[in-house]
């Protein structure tokens, strides 16, 4: 594993840019600085996107076979297309994704997050352990997608476990008979996701009325289902998990001293669920006093850059509305920024609202645990009970 690149990122001794091996023995340069980070982000001529999906450990022939059996095809469509195709295809999306649409989910998900929360509250009155990953923060960002991509009603769990799937295959590392298995699961699903960009209404259908061929609606489809729900739900458990931690928080947002939209940006700047994100140079150039030959991979921290001193008066510490709370980089920058924003902190913001009353009063049982995963945390379970 190349690092674990949330649990060091207060660890002083990482200069802005150092060249790191990883587990197969290719080096990279991780960029550690907020301004460094941002500069690569927002200019996609010098660093270009292509390696964005590339996998971390190497998919062997046995693997590749697997996938080509599915016929799986990954082509540059969103995360990973510095291409002149992409504007068109992000427009599209996200017009799917626009604020008011996502505004107008906001009701829905109230009424499903309040009711979810009476359940694990009675549970908890009961004297009995709530695992407020599974019970509550797993599946909500899927429902709220489906609806706006308007995603046929396919198994919730299938969905998952091909998203987890998709992200240990790509950014994992892994031995080959795991990854054998791995590429079997992404590319039964991905059969299931070309069989429904065939004739599927919805983002699906704007994006084959416009033109697109069908390796993009696929395309598309495959990184919304992976990055576009399973990092918010992700989120949504590791800031529950921190708040547990912070009663003075708790207090404020229960006296209304501190707003729920300020612990959501301090959430996204200490608890990213994006931890690294990944561009290629395009160019010989120099990043600080760095040198960086053409075809250098670069990590970008985003974790550690949202920590940094020079944006924020108490990088390790949570405190809603502090000075520089906002400018993480937990989406991105420029041209490539998330295009779900808006969309995660709503969804993040109603969950936070709901369900920090029931934080007030408990003990964790069982802290989330992370697999290793160069770029995403992954947490499996957040189990609580009253005190």
């Amino acid at each position: 594993m190349l690092f674990r690149s949330w649990a060091q990122t207060a660890d002083a001794r990482w200069p802005d840019v150092a060249r790191v091996p990883d587990q197969v023995g290719l080096t990279h340069l991780v960029v550690t600085r907020h301004a460094l980070v941002r500069q690569v982000l927002t200019d996609p001529a010098t660093y270009r996107p292509d390696n964005a999906l590339d996998a971390v450990t190497p998919i062997p022939v046995a693997a590749l076979r697997v996938l080509a059996g599915h016929r799986f095809r990954l082509p540059p469509t969103l995360a990973n297309n510095g291409g002149a195709s992409h504007p068109a295809i992000r427009a599209i999306v996200a017009d799917t994704l626009h604020p008011t649409r996502v505004a107008a989910q906001r009701p829905w998900l109230t009424g499903l997050v309040r009711e979810r929360v009476g359940r694990i509250g009675a549970t908890l009155d009961a004297g009995r352990p709530a695992d407020l990953h599974a019970e509550l923060a797993a599946d909500l960002p899927l429902l709220v997608l489906a609806r706006l991509v308007e995603l046929p009603d396919a198994p919730v769990g299938a969905v998952k476990e091909f998203a987890r799937a998709a992200l240990e295959l790509f950014w994992a590392p892994l031995d080959v008979g795991r990854q054998q298995a791995l590429a079997a699961e992404v590319g039964r699903f991905h059969q299931v996701l070309r069989e429904f960009a065939a004739t599927g209404g919805g983002l699906v259908g704007s994006l084959r009325a416009a033109g697109h061929p069908p390796d993009v609606l696929v395309g598309a489809l495959f990184f919304l289902l992976v990055a576009g729900q399973e990092t918010t739900s992700q989120f949504l458990t590791l800031l529950l998990h921190r708040l547990a931690g912070e009663p003075a928080v708790l207090a404020g947002l229960r006296a209304g001293t501190v707003a729920v939209t300020d612990v959501v940006e301090e959430g996204l700047r200490l608890e990213p669920p994006i931890v690294t994100w990944r561009r290629v140079a395009a160019v010989d150039t120099t990043l600080g006093s760095t040198a960086v030959p053409a075809g250098t991979s670069i990590v970008l921290w985003l974790a550690r850059a949202g920590r940094d001193p020079a944006i924020v008066d108490a990088p390790d510490e949570f405190r809603p509305g502090q000075r520089g709370s906002r400018r993480h980089l937990a989406f991105g920058a420029g041209t490539h920024r998330c295009v779900g924003d808006q969309l995660a902190r709503m969804e993040a913001a109603v969950v936070v609202a709901e369900t920090a009353p029931l934080l007030d009063r408990v003990t964790v049982l069982r802290e989330p645990w992370c697999p290793d995963n160069l770029t995403f945390r992954m947490p499996d379970a957040f189990v609580v009970r009253r005190h």
